[in-house]
């Protein structure tokens, strides 16, 4: 297993923590996804390594942005 820590801007509810949650936890391997609103910070549990942009991508699904 491996774990990855990324910072996500426009988070601003416990909605926004249940899409970001959603779209993440829907890439191929991703075994557990932990969001905290007030820092931002998603912490993703997964199988293998996950391509930066995979990532990113999920994010911005949700409607907002990860910061590089």
């Amino acid at each position: 297993m491996t774990e990855a820590t990324y910072t996500v801007e426009g988070m601003t509810c416990a909605h926004c923590v249940g899409a970001v949650r959603e779209e993440v936890g829907e890439l191929t391997g991703v075994r557990a996804v932990d969001v905290d609103l007030e820092s931002g910070r998603v912490k993703v549990t997964s199988e293998a390594p996950l391509a930066a942009d995979a990532v990113a991508a999920a994010v911005t699904e949700a409607g907002y942005r990860l910061v590089a």
